[in-house]
């Protein structure tokens, strides 16, 4: 039986007055418009000025606007016009803005970077890579920038000359770039010293990893690229971390220490440039030993401390290094159940544990005045807030408003830019003091949908099979009669670090799915167990049974469902991507007869197809765990279809490969069951741009024709 359903947020109608005639929603509109025409408005890239109580932001993203707290009414300091026109540039808007003093600021558009002083009026071309160049790391202090051309590392100093940092011909040794296909919070691979007299970088080896065939059909005849794709249970790349020294032109590597496949992640240097910090994680992805080496000479100096887990130990955030304090640093780490928050010395002591919370820290934000400030959950896993917590343990909350808040905090950290959205709060921009009062409200937006024709959201919780609380959304129509019947599409994903439903504006709905409730339909989402932001017995509930669990919880939401008097339940479809699309696909071959219609994008069909970063982290390899793999597989369960099955892949996809798809065809061919089967010629992971609207009209339309 279903718990009793508890709505914790009121019904939210997104509608106009009651008189004047509504516009109806397109699904064009709905499409490329949400981050458009329909976005709630805020103060785009705001910017405290250094040592000032004084701010910026663009209006247009092409005029730079400047006001203070002392005084909100902002005047207008320049428009890129302006700029363009004194720097001799090309810049279509203020891109990269960083404000050097209270003067000067930078701005770069990924190939030429400039600096600008707002009194003089005057700047310069600090750098102008050419076009092969890439993933350019600029240091302010220095004027130094790294950069990748193709697989290996170069730096142009300020001073003008160009560095040949690596100088590697053959193309599997890959420097500067992320590695373990950017898992572990791994979003970059170049690392300048605080000083900027140092630059670390990441390096792999590729030369074992299978090399993975896609067709460019954009070609005559047609080629073939490779990729470099290590799945499941195959060999790896070989990490190691290059430290090069400006002053003598040297390189020294550093490589694990455990294991030639195991993963350096979550580099940091020391605040003094004297030493990087590595997470080390054995490929088991069950160990993990945070250790220092000598960044003159890559010699290791010592493990601070190791952790372990049965399941998984994923660490994504870098050693945070307190300024002032001889390299004592702060860890996150979820040891405890829940990202929290470690002090430790140098020697690898643990000082204190700053926060004891049960809900999970997201990311350090910053350092000031004794207090770290970080963001987290809070007591609602829908939100997002700020908080402070002195060296002491003793924590504050600064946001207190439940909902999403993305905070810019003061050089002086007295006072705080809060973007805050919510279920019932399109976008709203505040200053806050240093005890979270708000000073000014700089902007508060409309509701942009205010005059189109669509319904409400509601969002819920109901229990788990063991208890657990899910939280759910349902999209209703504008003209929602409860004494009719409706058809409903649940939309999937299911999968880690992914949270569909959050306090924010729509709720973390995407705008397509109000256009579905236009046309007669339920839209259900239900965020599962193995999803983010709930914290460690949550989300590993998953090891070793991908599939399980969630479709449990999917189904104690059809569960639901079927209770409401208002819920057609023999006309139920799913539609999920990527891990949803391997949520969408199990549910119709593991579950048969439960939804008439399943359209299932990107799906992961047979783990052992999968990457190795993230499968083996959930999977463990497949010798390790046959029983485990063959379960997941939906070759295994294919015989069992029923209902109608779209299938889509984008034929150049280089996160989950084509094969997988292409092997569930054929299977479904071998058994002499018809299915259907769309490709996007030359699009990857996902459809974007323009085409993304032919993407929703093919899974909406099949979803309406095959489910009546």
């Amino acid at each position: 039986m279903i718990k009793q359903l508890i709505t914790f947020v009121a019904f939210v109608f997104i509608a106009a007055p009651s008189f004047g005639q509504q516009k109806e929603l397109n699904l064009e509109d709905a499409v490329m418009q949400q981050y458009r025409a329909f976005y709630p408005k805020s103060l785009s890239m705001f910017q405290w000025i250094p040592d000032t109580d004084s701010y910026t932001y663009l209006e247009g993203y092409t005029k730079m606007m400047k006001a203070s707290v002392r005084d909100s009414e902002a005047k207008e300091v320049l428009t890129i016009q302006d700029f363009n026109t004194k720097m001799d540039a090309q810049m279509y808007w203020f891109s990269g803005l960083e404000w050097k003093d209270e003067n000067e600021f930078w701005v770069n558009d990924g190939q030429s970077f400039y600096s600008y002083n707002i009194v003089d009026e005057k700047g310069r071309l600090i750098h102008d890579l050419d076009d092969k160049s890439e993933n350019a790391t600029f240091h302010n202090a220095s004027g130094n920038i790294a950069f990748t051309e193709d697989n290996n590392v170069y730096i142009n100093s300020g001073a003008g000359s160009k560095i040949i940092v690596t100088a590697n011909e053959d193309k599997n040794i890959v420097s500067g770039q992320a590695i373990a296909r950017s898992e572990f919070g791994i979003t970059n691979g170049l690392f300048w010293s605080p000083s900027g007299a140092s630059l670390a970088f990441y390096q792999k080896d590729e030369t074992e990893v299978h090399d993975y065939p896609l067709l460019d059909n954009s070609v005559t005849p047609g080629a073939l690229t490779s990729i470099k794709y290590p799945m499941a249970g195959q060999s790896s790349e070989k990490a190691k971390v290059g430290i090069y020294k400006i002053s003598d032109r040297s390189t020294v590597f550093i490589s694990p220490r455990m294991g030639e496949e195991n993963y350096l992640t979550n580099l940091s240097w020391t605040s003094d440039n004297k030493y990087i910090v590595v997470a080390e994680v054995n490929r088991g992805q069950n160990h993990m030993w945070l250790d220092v080496y000598d960044a003159s000479n890559g010699r290791y100096i010592r493990t601070l401390f190791e952790e372990e887990n049965d399941k998984w130990i994923e660490p994504e955030h870098p050693a945070y290094f307190l300024e002032g304090k001889a390299n004592e640093f702060v860890w996150i780490s979820e040891r405890d159940g829940f990202n929290n928050l470690y002090h430790y010395d140098f020697n690898g002591s643990l000082i204190k544990k700053l926060t004891s919370n049960q809900f999970v820290v997201k990311d350090i934000a910053d350092y000031k005045n004794g207090k770290i400030f970080f963001t987290a959950t809070g007591e609602s896993p829908l939100d997002t807030k700020m908080f402070s917590v002195t060296l002491k343990g003793k924590q504050a909350e600064i946001t207190r408003l439940s909902g999403t808040h993305s905070v810019e905090i003061s050089t002086d950290g007295k006072y705080f830019h809060d973007h805050f959205s919510s279920h019932d709060v399109p976008s709203k921009d505040v200053i806050l003091n240093a005890s979270g009062k708000t000073v000014e409200v700089l902007m508060e937006s409309a509701d942009m949908l205010a005059d189109m024709k669509i319904g409400k959201a509601e969002v819920s919780t109901l229990e788990a099979k063991d208890g657990t609380k899910l939280y759910s959304r349902l999209i209703k129509p504008s003209d929602f009669d409860p004494n009719k019947k409706y058809p409903v599409l649940v939309y999937v994903y299911g999968g880690p670090h992914a949270q569909l439903i959050t306090n924010s504006w729509l709720d973390g709905a995407s705008l397509w799915m109000y256009w579905m409730a236009e046309q007669g339909y339920l839209v259900y989402t239900l965020d599962n167990r193995g999803s983010a932001e709930r914290g460690f017995a949550f989300e590993s509930q998953i090891h070793r049974q991908l599939g399980k669990v969630e479709m449990e919880d999917q189904l104690s939401g059809v569960e639901y469902l079927k209770s409401l008097p208002y819920v057609d339940g023999d006309r139920l479809a799913v539609h999920g991507w990527s891990f949803g699309g391997f949520m969408t696909s199990s549910l119709m071959l593991r579950q048969p007869g439960t939804f008439q219609v399943g359209v299932a994008g990107g799906p992961v069909t047979d783990w052992k197809y999968y990457e190795i970063m993230y499968g083996e982290r959930y999977m463990d390899m497949p010798e390790e765990n046959p029983k485990g793999y063959e379960e997941a597989s939906l070759m295994t369960h294919a015989e069992n279809l029923e209902g109608d099955l779209l299938l889509i892949h984008g034929t150049v996809d280089d996160v989950v490969v084509m094969q997988h798809n292409f092997a569930l065809v054929q299977k479904f061919v071998e058994l002499g069951i018809q299915m259907d089967f769309f490709p996007y010629p030359m699009h990857k992971h996902n459809v974007r741009g323009k085409d993304r609207v032919h993407l929703m009209t093919k899974v909406l339309e099949y979803v309406i024709e095959n489910n009546k």
